[in-house]
């Protein structure tokens, strides 16, 4: 079962779907929030699948655009990590009154930027049970250096930035840039983005990226268990981010680099494997009654 749901973010009306496994009869179920990636969207994306994956699981799932994206209500575009922690943590609340769901077992998902706002809010929300972070990452600013590693194109990225800021200071306007100056992805590698995300952002944006550091609130999930899944070699959320996140976090943690499609790990090529294991860790670790003969 799917729903199309609302709930309120300071003052905003978040648009979202709720997954409910069809062998729900009843009594309340783990459940997951699923949080979508940079600049994205909840549906026809990356969210929409791991979604699909854990309600296929046996879990309760919660799917939203964040403030500025999607169906969601705030100015678009205009993201800020701390709104999207604010937005995951009303997410949870929101969930928690659901009959279907088990308010004490409520875990967070998410993909790429999603994957740091979920790592982040778990770090600093004890509500948080599990959280599963899908390449994630912990130091935006040592992100960005990977995803501009010359001199040259870092030297550009840090220009556009400051760029931006002297306009917004001098306009009191926003400088807009392409989603690919902030972060590059291969050709080849766009057509995973929902058809949905937003294409254009504020430097402001990025500046928020830059301070955002889900490194320095990892190690606050422990006791809790994290899975930290990352494409090796990733092209665009580099690889080193879940390692160094897997460096400072506590235990129960595991360390999953799998050799898939850059960056989409459930990419139709490689989903069957990335949810066996997936479910595999989830069945140890946080299981749903319902995950007993269940196919990834």
């Amino acid at each position: 079962m799917q729903e199309n749901v609302f709930f309120e973010s300071d003052g905003l009306r978040l648009s979202g779907v709720l997954h409910v496994p069809d062998g729900y009869h009843g009594e309340p179920l783990p459940a997951f929030i699923v949080c979508h990636g940079f600049v994205g969207s909840k549906d026809e994306s990356h969210a929409q699948i791991q979604a699909e994956m854990m309600q296929s699981f046996g879990y309760v799932a919660l799917r939203f655009d964040f403030r500025g994206c999607g169906e969601s209500e705030g100015e678009r575009a205009q993201v800020r990590c701390q709104d999207q922690v604010a937005d995951a943590k009303n997410a949870l609340t929101w969930l928690a009154k659901r009959p279907e769901v088990d308010a004490a077992r409520i875990g967070i998902t998410g993909h790429s930027f999603g994957a740091a706002v979920s790592v982040y809010t778990a770090g600093i929300d004890e509500r948080v049970a599990c959280c599963l972070s899908s390449c994630g990452w912990g130091d935006g600013e040592r992100k960005f250096r990977g995803q501009h590693p010359t001199d040259e194109a870092w030297a550009r990225f840090t220009g556009l930035l400051e760029k931006g800021r002297l306009h917004k200071q001098e306009t009191g306007e926003s400088l807009w840039i392409s989603r690919f100056d902030a972060v590059p992805i291969p050709e080849a590698l766009r057509k995973n983005l929902s058809p949905k995300a937003i294409m254009e952002i504020p430097t402001e944006t990025a500046w928020s990226m830059m301070n955002f550091r889900a490194d320095d609130v990892v190690a606050n999930i422990a006791p809790r268990p994290l899975l930290l899944f990352h494409t090796a070699h990733d092209t665009i959320t580099p690889t080193i981010e879940s390692v160094r996140m897997f460096e400072k976090a506590g235990q129960p943690t595991e360390l999953m680099l799998v050799d898939t499609t850059a960056h989409f790990p459930l990419a139709p090529s490689d989903a069957p494997r990335t949810k066996a294991m997936m479910k595999g860790w989830l069945d140890k670790f946080f299981p749903s009654p319902l995950s007993a003969g269940t196919q990834p």
